[in-house]
Order: C-alpha cells, then structure tokens, then sequence
C-alpha cells in the first residue's frame, strides 16, 4: 500500500511525486508511456526544435542584408527529426528531477498502459501493474477534441503533425488558437502551402484583440492564407490529393483540399479509460475533472492537477498545480492553488505573449492608461532587422500598477516574462520606469512603455536630460486612454 500514487508522468505528474516523497510519503508514480509526458515527448520540448529550426531558416535569409552571402537553405526534414529525437532524449535523460525521484525512493512505473480505478483506492495498469494507495493524485492531461463530422477519421492531429516524416506539399489547419497557429506557422517556414481556418471573428481568440490582429497579418504577408468566420464543416473526403473539406457559410458552400488537414479545435481531459465513476470521482460541466481551491475532487481522498482539469493548460501552471496537489493529499487540505499571474506565448513567426489582463477584459473594471511602444523604434530591434511588432502595457489610472502586458515580436515571450515579475511584485509603472535594464535589449522596450505610462499619469520618472524629461517619437510610440 503505497501513501501517495500518481498517474502520469508529465510535469504535473513528476513534481506531485516529487513534492508527495519529500514530504515523506512512500510514493508511486505510474507512467502510460515514458517518462516526461507530452511535454518531453509530444509538445513544447519537439515542437520548440521544430520552431527552431524554422526560425534558424528565417534567419539565413536574411543574413545578405549584414553583407553575408549564402545560398538559400535547403531543409532536410529527416535529418532535422533526427534532431528533434536526439534533443527529446537529451532532456529527459539528463532531467535532474528523475534524479531527485528515484533519490526520495519514488517507484516509477514506466510504459504501464491505461490505467484504471478497480474501486476508491486500488489501480489497475495494462501492463497487469495493480497497486492501492491510500491518496491519488491524477494528471493524465488531455487529448485533442474530436468532431462529430463525417469523414473526421481523414484528418490528423497536431501531434500526427510533429511526427510526420516529411514536410507536406499543402495543409489545411482547422482551429487558429496557439496550437493551431502553431502548426500554421513552423510548416509555412518548411515551406508547405498553409490554409488556417477559424470559426471565430479572429484567431487566437483569447489573446488581446490587438495581438490577434497583428499576427493574422504577418501570417498573411508570409503566404499563410488565413480565413476567419468561415462557417461550418460538413464533411471530410478523401481525394487523390490528399483531403478535402466540404464547408458552409450562409447556405453557400465551398470545399477545399490539401495533402493534409490537421484539427486542432480544443482540449479535452484524458479520463475516457480511468473509470472514474468506480472512485466517485465528478466531471465539471465542460468534462474536466472538477477540482476546488485545494486540487481536491469530489472523493476526497484523490487529487488533480495539469490539463485534466482544464485550468490553464501550459506546462508552469501544470507544475504548480501538482505541487499543491500533492502538498494537500499528504499534509491535508491546505494550500490554495491561488491566482495565475504566469505569461503565456507562442513561439510562431512572429513571436506573441500575454501577462496579466487583456485590453478589453482591464476596461471591464479599471481605468486603463494604454502605452503602446512599436518594435520600429527601439535600438535592438532595428541592429538585428526585426522591427515588425509592439508592445503594449496597461495600467490602472488610480492605483498606477500594472494591469497587463501584450507583446507581438522577436523576443515577445522573454519580454512579458519581465512584466510577469512586475506584476507579481505589484509594481507601479513609475517603479519599472526606473529599472535601468541592460542597452540595447529587447527587454528594454517594457521599460519604454512605462515611461510612456508613467508620463500619461503624471509621475516622474527621473529620466532626463538636464530639465527636460526623455520623450518618445509619437510616430512611433503612443499612449493614450
């Protein structure tokens, strides 16, 4: 009888074993496949080698303008998978928390199979693994939601994607959230013609609505040809080409087809096989696991944490919520899971991340003061030839802290994870105005934007010269209400 068992091995998974046995809990953690999850295995670890390699292709074109003359690269997309395996092994070979796992004695179970509640406390593997905990903790993730649409058996999902063995000549790509606009991307760099449909008036529909808009036209300038509001999908078929899709908008319908139509229109909890009813465990309204303020579901003795419970689903939100997960099973209900102030990005072509409140969402409750700081204006940006992109920051006008933080461009990502750190503090955008960050840096430009909020709200800052405070090009930099 183990204290604390585990099911799944992703980084949910790993630090509620992690955290479970250095609390003193005799732990077990049961992996379906290998150890690391999807993480390691089928998302951000193979899919950031991919977008390297498309960003590395990206950048040889544009070495000719710095005086350096190469022919144009050439992708050898066996060798790059290549690549992509050799790195996958790489990480979790070397993952110190395996290390720190097999030290605080946790079993692993490795390749066990699908697992599945035999009553409250017992599991049962397909590898004929059985074992019984006292507290269970899932974290099984998720799987790619599938449509009642005759012929869906015809498409691919994101993850058939990445594990093609050559690049396809054409590639319809349903659903423009960050997976969606993913996969469009990185094969448009490869150089596969790229249709990206969305039902929604916009891709990346969670994203601010300037950032949507900004990066649907870089993805039109680079030959992605994207489609909004394109109504309903009938049907799929398959075609000597490849597949086709039979959709309507408005009583009128149109079909297209590409060697390859990968779905990417949602997440769905990875609970199908565990037979949950078995451990009384409930479902929320959108099927996750439903979890409280401690990780704890509706049988108290088990827990969850990462994309089963459809909270945030990134890879920083997931470790947190094993670690509370865990903390809870062992020590009680204790720790709240507390509010997300963590950025979220993409690294596409071009680069875009969030931190804190949206644009809109900031108006519903605040009175915003907007900096927007445009990426043709900063020192860095115009050295390395990247001047497409802004950033923009929100703060409130009576408190003066920093509402949220928007980013499309090279960098977006490390650049919020700066104002990630100021939200967190609860820095005023005076205070950030006064960091003197490194010259010339991309993230400098958020200081720039605080400036520039700073200035609207009337606070000083100390930047300037001799009486007259430093200004910002307004052609290229604007605050405003």
């Amino acid at each position: 009888m183990f204290d604390v068992a585990v099911i799944g091995a992703g980084p949910a998974g790993v630090l509620a074993a992690l955290r479970a046995a250095d609390l003193g809990a005799r732990t077990a953690l049961i992996a379906r496949a290998g150890f690391g999850g999807m993480a390691e295995n089928d998302g951000p670890v193979p899919v950031r080698v991919l977008a390297h390699a498309a960003r590395l292709m990206r950048d040889l074109r544009q070495l000719n303008q710095y005086g350096i003359n190469v022919s144009d690269p050439i992708l050898d997309y066996s060798l790059l998978l290549s690549k992509v395996n050799e790195i996958v092994s790489d990480v979790c070979s070397h993952s110190s928390l395996r290390e720190q796992l097999d030290a605080l004695g946790v079993a692993i179970f490795e390749r066990a199979g699908l697992v599945r509640f035999v009553d409250e406390h017992t599991l049962a593997a397909e590898d004929g693994l059985q074992l019984q905990a006292n507290k269970i903790i899932l974290c099984t993730g998720g799987v790619s939601r599938k449509l009642p649409i005759q012929g869906f058996e015809l498409t691919s999902t994101h993850s058939d994607a990445w594990a093609l063995a050559s690049v396809p000549k054409s590639m319809l790509v349903v659903g423009a959230g960050a997976t969606g606009a993913q996969v469009a991307s990185i094969f448009n760099a490869f150089g596969t013609r790229v249709h990206l449909f969305e039902a929604g008036p916009r891709i990346l529909a969670t994203e601010d609505e300037d950032v949507s808009a900004a990066v649907a036209a870089a993805f039109r300038a680079s030959g992605i040809a994207v489609r909004e509001n394109f109504g309903t999908i009938e049907s799929f078929e398959k075609v000597p080409s490849g597949v086709r899709m039979n959709f309507n908008k408005d009583n009128r319908r149109e079909d297209i087809e590409a060697t390859l139509a990968v779905v990417a229109v949602g997440w769905v909890a990875n609970t199908e096989s565990l037979n949950l009813s078995g451990a009384g465990i409930e479902l929320d309204q959108r099927k996750f696991v439903k979890v409280n303020e401690y990780m704890q579901t509706s049988s108290p003795h088990v827990f969850a944490a990462g994309d089963i419970t459809g909270q945030l689903m990134l890879v920083p939100q997931a470790i947190r919520g094993g670690f509370v997960a865990a903390t809870n099973a062992v020590l009680g209900p204790s720790m709240p899971l507390g509010e997300n102030r963590g950025p979220t990005g993409s690294f596409t072509e071009p680069e875009y991340a969030q931190v804190g409140l949206t644009e809109a969402r900031a108006r519903e409750g605040h009175e915003v003061i907007k900096a927007v700081v445009n990426f043709d204006s900063t020192t860095r940006t115009l050295i390395d030839g990247r001047k497409f992109g802004f950033c923009k920051l929100l703060a409130d006008r009576q408190s003066s802290k920093i509402l949220g933080c928007h980013v499309v461009g090279e960098r977006a990502v490390d650049i919020t994870q700066v104002a990630a750190v100021a939200i967190a503090a609860g820095m005023r955008v005076d205070a950030l105005a006064q960091i003197p960050l490194a010259y010339p840096t991309y993230a400098a430009i958020l200081v720039r934007a605080a400036i520039d909020a700073s200035g609207k709200l009337g606070l000083e800052t100390g930047w300037r010269t001799q009486t007259a405070p430093i200004t910002v090009n307004s052609a290229s930099a604007t605050v405003s209400e």
